[in-house]
């Protein structure tokens, strides 16, 4: 197989430096399919990965990207063959393994999914791992027996990658979504995906009373910390909260008050290590009933893969909005 070009990053002492390679097959971590990279696309991880901003690497050099799409080249397992359409996203890429931002990759077979019906590579990574992950946490809350009758669920973070796909998937299920975000100019795009009302991040009294006047039948956290403790405090009876974030912080200041008074349940979501029935699972439910109605919306840019080094330092500084897509091949 001939060279090619890869976005890596290497890790010397705590100097993370990335920049462009071309590589061969053998610089790649080991794998049993051989996938020819199409598109990926951009998430916070990614940026830290890059930049070191965060301890996200575990093994260097390493190719970053978690997330692709593309088409099988070689397979060593039955399940798959040449030109299928594939994608992968976490299961350790561009954190422990080669991930996408190269033009090929070798993976376990175990992590691709088979393309769903209704997306090609393109639409598949303008999901990518945000989109899989907002999808994860609206199945955990639903299998816990939420409901739009409950009432409104919150959603923080809302102009993020993750926020607005769990609020254009929230809609489309019927559910009275409140946007939070501090972004004024992003009102009518969130609108547009579904939001029934927008919430000031700066509104909030972010207060360290045990227990708020009841407001949220769910919510879909992405920022942790302090807007975490509050919604807790502010959740109504039996209310599901689905933590999939930390951009606020990682630490928690809360009491057991909304879990023994008001039985709110506080719902982890880990979409790297997600159990391969469970990722089929919801990777079904997105080609079904929890199709995101405005993807081209949520969709709001495309970079190639060469532009990359100058898109990562946005998210950093939290100017990105809704999903960008890598294309690589």
């Amino acid at each position: 197989m001939d060279p090619f070009l890869a976005f890596r990053i290497h890790d010397e002492d705590g100097r993370v430096t990335a920049g462009f390679e071309r590589l061969s097959l053998d610089d790649l971590a080991p794998g049993d399919v051989v996938v020819r990279v199409q598109w990926s696309g951009i998430n916070y991880k990614d940026a830290l990965a890059a930049t070191g901003a965060g301890k996200i690497l575990r093994r260097s050099p390493l190719v970053g990207g978690i997330d692709l799409a593309g088409e099988v080249l070689v397979s060593e397992d039955p399940r798959f063959r040449p030109g299928d359409g594939v994608l992968v996203v976490g299961c350790g890429l561009g954190e422990a393994h080669d991930g996408g931002y190269a033009e090929v990759a070798r993976v376990q077979a175990d992590w691709l999914v088979p393309m769903p019906e209704g997306y090609d590579a393109r639409a598949a990574m303008a999901l990518g791992t945000a989109g899989f992950t907002a999808a994860l946490v609206v199945d955990a809350m639903e299998r816990n027996g939420q409901d739009p009758a409950a009432g409104p669920v919150v959603v923080t973070g809302a102009t993020g990658g993750v926020g607005s796909v769990a609020v254009d998937l929230l809609a489309g299920r019927g559910y009275e979504v409140v946007a939070v975000t501090g972004k004024p100019d992003a009102d009518d795009w969130l609108r547009g995906l579904g939001a029934a009302r927008i919430l000031r991040r700066a509104e909030i009294d972010l207060g360290r009373r045990p227990l708020e006047r009841a407001l949220w039948a769910g919510a879909v956290d992405t920022a942790g910390g302090d807007i975490l403790a509050w919604i807790l405090r502010a959740a109504d009876f039996r209310a599901n909260v689905g933590c999939v974030g930390l951009t606020a912080g990682a630490e928690l200041h809360t009491t057991v008050m909304p879990f023994i008074l008001r039985g709110v349940n506080l719902l982890g979501v880990n979409s790297t290590h997600t159990p391969r029935e469970r990722r089929m699972h919801v990777w079904d439910r997105l080609a079904g009933d929890l199709r995101p109605r405005h993807l081209d919306r949520i969709l709001t840019r495309e970079v190639a893969l060469a532009d990359l080094p100058g898109v990562l330092p946005e998210y950093l500084a939290g100017r990105a909005r809704g999903r960008t897509v890598v294309r690589v091949g």
